[in-house]
Formats: C-alpha cells, structure tokens, sequence
C-alpha cells in the first residue's frame, strides 16, 4: 500500500487517500455489480481455460486471431474476473493508489470510478464481439448486457459520482 504525501499544489486524490463519507444505495449497488461480475468472470474463464463447458472448437474457425478458448478465458478471468474484483474493492475501500493519481486528477474521479466506466464499456464491446463472431446467442449474453448497462448507469448517478469525486478524498 501507498504511502500518502502532498506537496504544493498536489490534488486530495494523490497517494494514499481515502474516499469518505457515508456510501450511497447506489454505490453499494455498483460494487455488489462488479463482484458479481467478478466473480463469474473469473469463474467463466476458468472454465473456459480448462475446457469445462467451453463452447465447440468448431466455432474458433469464425475468430480471428484465436485459435483455442484460452485467450477468451484469460480476458475472462483476469480482465473481467480479477478487474472487476479489484474495483468494487476500489470503490468499497475508497483507497487511491499512487500510480493512479493521474487518472484521477484527469477525471476528477477516483479511480474505481473510472475503471467500472472501462469495465461497462468493455463488456458491451466483448458482447458485441460475441454476437459478430459466434454462430448463437446464449441467455448468458443478455445477463451480461444487462450488467454493462448497470455498471454504466450506476457509474453515471449523481450520487456515485459525489462520493467518487476527487473531492470527497480526503487525507488521512
């Protein structure tokens, strides 16, 4: 963990602080939303990496680039799975991490809030992917849609973008 310092001039979201103030229903949702989408994705590209129901072979043939379901599974697992898990920790924790500070100086958010802004978007470009490349749609891919179309519209409440604001990080 960081250590927090300031200097002159330097923003409430440097290293080290902390979001504070009482949580939001809204910002409870969004972090219950991520672990769920965490903790299936990792789930999800575990499955896929060992080829525990895994989609058929025969479908790789329409993916460029792919030739086995594990790349999918490590998106899966470590780009949704892990990502997700680390932002709801963000957005529960409130703690800024020193080589984040720029973002959140850019953004005047903290960064949880900009990764589940990342994390919606990229779901809804997977699922779109997904739709292109793959012979059938499953009921799993609207569940997913669904929760992009969350994570997006949580992130984007008045109330999530007070208590994430640089603003609301205070110095310990």
């Amino acid at each position: 963990m960081a250590t927090f310092t300031t200097r002159p001039g330097s923003s409430a979201a440097s290293t080290g602080a902390r979001v504070t103030g009482r949580r939001p229903p809204a910002v409870t949702a969004l972090a219950a939303v991520l672990v769920f989408l965490g903790v299936t994705a990792v789930g999800g590209g575990i499955a896929l990496i060992i080829g525990a129901g895994a989609p058929p072979e025969a479908w790789l043939d329409r993916i460029p680039v792919v030739d086995s379901w594990t790349i999918p599974g490590l998106v899966l697992a470590l780009g949704f799975g892990a990502g997700a898990l680390i932002t709801a920790y963000g957005v529960l924790s409130g703690r800024s991490w020193s080589r984040l500070a720029g973002l959140e100086r850019l953004t005047r958010q903290h960064w949880s809030w900009s990764a589940t802004i990342l994390l919606g978007l990229g779901q809804a470009v997977w699922l779109g992917l997904e739709a292109v490349y793959l012979p059938a749609l499953s009921p799993l891919q609207f569940v997913y849609a669904l929760v992009a179309a969350v994570l997006l519209a949580l992130a984007g409440l008045r109330s999530t973008r007070r208590y994430l604001s640089a603003a609301t990080v205070s110095r310990p």
